[in-house]
């Protein structure tokens, strides 16, 4: 048995949770992994897991010998990206996830510019409204939207994003306008991916739960909704400039507008060493920057 060998087997499934996953991600068979840690566990005279017919969990000792394991794998990983700086050009895998609707329109078109100056390159986009453990599951790269929480990974902004409060005129007309938060409580609200909307008010950041009959996790069916006449949106500028600018959509209590978030590569630290995440973090960047929604604020139609 050589010095390495399990080590990545045993971060894996430490890291997963399950054999089945860790095998998966490794590219071989369970019984393979099973095997490659029980070789490891004899080698170190300790048992590195508590086994269950559902469950994979760490012992104390396999707690203490992972965060070695894992250090030495950043390492290795920095030792392989210096060598591949030195030939600079993205090649291999480059597995990344986004938003469904948002990943549609902007960032898997300007994935496909980048993969097509870099024939080397191979991509695998997983577009879901859902949050994936990028770490657990393997991605190299995820755009996000809004405020970040995972405190492992390394972001860098790529856009604004300012979402604006809004409504059709019909709605308006229908239900009135409302001129303080408080009153948002008394109206239909469309609720996307979160029924917690945020405003700035007297210096800070307010939050407010509302409440609405109509929800759905896709910002494109809210909007579709809002010009319906459905009830109240919030929404990212990219969504409303054009129906705020031709009067489609009234913006509403503009003087609390909610401070900008943005829009963020996230990634684990060493990976950004990679040219292909490094350099496709770049080009994402200014791609989105030459876009014509990024290249103001959404300008408010006033009624006549």
């Amino acid at each position: 048995m050589n010095r390495w060998e399990g080590i990545d087997a045993f971060v894996s499934v430490a890291e997963s949770g399950r054999f089945a996953t860790a095998a998966a991600l490794l590219g071989v068979s369970t019984s393979h992994v099973s095997r490659l840690i029980a070789r490891l566990e004899e080698r170190l005279q300790t048992r590195l897991f508590y086994r269950s017919t559902r469950q994979v969990r760490l012992t104390e000792t396999g707690r203490t010998f992972l965060a070695h394991c894992q250090r030495l794998q950043d390492g290795f990983d920095e030792a392989l990206h210096a060598v591949q700086d030195l030939e600079g050009a993205p090649k291999g895998l480059l597995r990344m996830t986004c938003a469904l609707t948002y990943g549609e329109r902007f960032v898997v078109p300007l994935v496909n510019e980048f993969i097509a100056r870099h024939p080397q390159l191979r991509v695998e986009i997983e577009l879901t409204n859902r949050t994936l453990d990028i770490v657990q599951e393997g991605f190299d790269l995820a755009v996000r939207l809004g405020r970040l929480s995972d405190s492992r990974l390394t972001a860098t902004r790529l856009a604004p994003r300012v979402m604006h409060l809004c409504a059709a005129p019909a709605y308006l007309a229908r239900r009135g306008v409302p001129t303080t938060l408080d009153d948002l409580t008394q109206h239909d609200c469309l609720i996307g991916t979160s029924d917690t909307w945020a405003f700035q008010s007297e210096g800070s950041v307010r939050t407010l739960r509302v409440s609405g009959r109509w929800r759905c996790n896709s910002g494109q069916a809210v909007l579709d909704a809002a010009l319906r006449g459905f009830g109240l949106c919030q929404l990212p500028d990219y969504y409303v400039r054009e129906p705020l600018g031709d009067g489609r959509l009234q913006a509403l209590l503009p003087d609390l507008q909610p401070p900008d978030t943005a829009v963020w590569a996230v990634f684990p630290a060493q990976r950004h060493r990679s040219p292909k995440v490094r350099l496709l973090v770049d080009h994402l960047r200014d791609g989105l920057a030459k876009r014509q929604e990024y290249q103001g604020r959404a300008t408010p139609h006033s009624p006549e």
